[in-house]
């Protein structure tokens, strides 16, 4: 089942890449007392979401901050080490967007988004979302219909949902 505006984000452990290396990262910890964006890409380096998605997100990063939101993440069912050189990439972590790795699809498949696509390689992945998160509860939850759009849950997509 999907997950839904009003409900809590599941504990969940993400991965990132620190100081010493791959460290895991909670979800719950990040969200704590916070007000975060969550945002999740089918792939790194894939089409859409390393020409729309991301940099979407990037673009309207201070819009954001004027928000109040404390801190903008990128989750893709990859590896942390992936996630590390696609933020280098991108810009995304010189922006101050975290990108943590879902390398087991574990959060992905908690809050009902995974899916699969054999024809392109792409499986237990995450359908393109971005959601606004208020002390763990989602509040907004944008969810693309295709994972090849994005519309509702690029930067500027959400940020019109906010209000």
């Amino acid at each position: 089942m999907t997950i839904s505006v009003g409900e809590t984000l599941p504990e969940a452990t993400l991965t990132r890449i620190g100081a010493e290396g791959p460290e895991q990262v909670a979800l719950a910890d990040l969200t704590k007392d916070r007000k975060v964006v969550v945002f999740a890409v089918p792939g790194a380096y894939t089409p859409t979401c390393h020409s729309a998605h991301v940099p979407s997100f990037i673009r309207t990063k201070d819009q954001f901050d004027a928000k109040g939101v404390d801190e903008i993440i990128c989750v893709s069912v990859n590896d942390p080490f992936v996630m590390k050189a696609w933020g280098a990439d991108t810009g995304a972590a010189e922006a101050g967007i975290t990108m943590l790795a879902d390398a087991e699809s574990a959060f992905t498949t908690a809050i009902g988004m995974n899916f699969d696509a054999p024809p392109v390689g792409l499986m237990a992945r995450s359908k393109r979302y971005a959601m606004l998160v208020e002390n763990g509860e989602v509040k907004v939850l944008n969810a693309e219909a295709s994972p090849g759009e994005c519309e509702v849950s690029a930067g500027e997509g959400l940020l019109a949902d906010m209000g």
